[in-house]
């Protein structure tokens, strides 16, 4: 998959799937599948570093997880998130952080919101480089926000993100992702808009859908927003082996002669 294809995608109505990935282990996996595109979120902050928020992530530390998918996965189109305040401070700033993260290996890179930062999204675009818009529920401002809630439940609101899709569609963004917005106006907005819509927790009519990885397999323990189907119980699968792992060892069971060198 390369950049255009988000837009054939939507013109022959196929959805695009996509999944977040910040390992090298995962990545590999991840590329032997036929899921299309990898998001390095600023979620890794959270999954992998033990944050409360994705605020926590920075630049470098979204490089590092860039560059060991892109290790692994190779051949797959992968978008890395602008960590937080990166396109707020000016546009040197941006573009410092955006070259360490398609030098990394990133395809494209997301960015939250568009009112205040629409020259510096031209800008980038205008470099060529790719731009993912991100509406509805955006993490990075969560303080701002009140908290992680469904957001365009009134009709201001509505008419507020269905505006700023239209505004990241005309500064050249090639996809939208829509986070947690009520399954009506997603519809409707991906149906406004010639670009892709990919949703989270914004239903079945956005042009695709996308998960956590963690969250998606289980491993998250008792994580369990509405809009997330577990397709495995990984946290109770993980937890298993390592029991037997344990009871093996300490039963001197492991290793045996055929896992013993002579």
């Amino acid at each position: 998959m390369n950049v255009n294809d988000f837009a054939k995608y939507k013109l022959k109505k196929r959805k695009i799937s996509m999944i977040t990935c910040y390992d090298h282990y995962s990545a590999k996996i991840i590329a032997a599948t036929d899921i299309d595109c990898i998001l390095v979120g600023d979620s890794a902050a959270m999954v992998m570093h033990g944050y409360d928020s994705t605020i926590g992530a920075t630049s470098d530390m979204m490089a590092t997880h860039v560059m060991a998918v892109s290790k692994g996965a190779p051949d797959k189109f992968i978008i890395s998130d602008m960590p937080f305040l990166a396109v707020r401070k000016d546009k040197a700033h941006a573009m410092k952080c955006v070259g360490a993260l398609i030098r990394a290996g990133a395809n494209a890179v997301k960015i939250e919101g568009v009112s205040g930062h629409e020259k510096i999204i031209s800008h980038i675009i205008g470099s060529g480089i790719p731009v993912m818009g991100h509406l509805g529920l955006t993490p990075q401002s969560v303080n701002g926000l009140g908290g992680y809630k469904v957001q365009g439940g009134s009709d201001a609101a509505r008419d507020a993100i269905m505006r700023d899709a239209e505004k990241l569609e005309k500064l050249g963004a090639f996809s939208i992702v829509l986070e947690c917005v009520p399954a009506v106006l997603a519809g409707d907005i991906s149906k406004n808009l010639n670009i892709p819509v990919i949703g989270i927790g914004a239903g079945p009519k956005t042009d695709g859908q996308v998960l956590v990885l963690q969250d998606m397999l289980g491993l998250t323990g008792e994580f369990k927003p509405k809009f997330l189907r577990k397709y495995l119980d990984g946290s109770a699968i993980f937890k298993a082996a390592i029991e037997n792992y344990h009871k093996d060892v300490v039963s001197g069971s492991f290793p045996d002669e055929s896992e013993s060198y002579e």
